[in-house]
């Protein structure tokens, strides 16, 4: 079981480090996938993802976007690092207190939690020098020079309702607090953040896995 977590965050990792090089998002990029709608049909070709719009794009014959309201959920192949990702609709208020579908990606999952996460581009202000607001101009084209970051925001399904986690480890432990102490000398033990993703996963797993 630890090989399988270890597993999964060095995959985890090779998102970000693949992005770096390669000078693309995940979400910029077309992976082979399927889209499951709400109706019970099944869509499948190269797959395109907006989260910041909760769109889906299928690219087969032409090009058929989804919103999420549409969707169960879909998946796709990630070639970055080799693995299969999957986005689930689920109601959530992103603003304001009304509840509308939302895409969230499921990181890890278990009978007592499941750990989810939407990532978003944003600006990086290291490197950037003198010409960083003409590199943030999309008229300017792709990105340049770091000029963007993969960041990331978390959330926890627990007993039927989904929490934002604000990546502060009082909260992390307070939202685990019928396991804090175990889950508090895990993470001492294997020197896990209460702020990177890959962590994150092995966190709540462990957390899932104790009785």
């Amino acid at each position: 079981m630890k090989q399988i977590h270890l597993l999964w965050f060095l995959l985890l990792c090779a998102v970000d480090q693949a992005s770096a090089q390669s000078g693309q998002f995940p979400s910029q990029i077309w992976h082979k996938g399927q889209v499951f709608s709400v109706n019970g049909q099944v869509f499948q070709g190269m797959l395109k993802y907006d989260l910041e719009n909760n769109l889906v794009q299928v690219q087969n014959s032409g090009v058929e976007t989804f919103g999420a309201s549409n969707v169960t959920h879909f998946e796709i192949f990630d070639e970055q690092y080799g693995g299969i990702r999957t986005f689930y609709t689920l109601p959530y208020p992103l603003t304001g207190d009304y509840e509308t579908p939302v895409f969230f990606e499921v990181l890890t999952e278990g009978e007592e939690i499941i750990l989810l996460c939407r990532e978003y581009i944003t600006t990086d202000s290291r490197g950037m020098g003198m010409y960083g607001p003409m590199m943030m101009n999309p008229i300017w084209g792709p990105p340049m020079g770091g000029a963007y970051k993969l960041a990331f925001n978390f959330y926890f399904l627990k007993d039927g309702k989904i929490q934002h986690y604000n990546q502060k480890k009082k909260e992390l432990l307070d939202i685990l607090a019928d396991r804090s102490d175990e889950v508090d000398v895990y993470m001492r033990k294997n020197r896990l953040s209460h702020d990177k993703r890959g962590d994150l996963l092995r966190i709540t797993a462990y957390y899932n896995q104790i009785r």
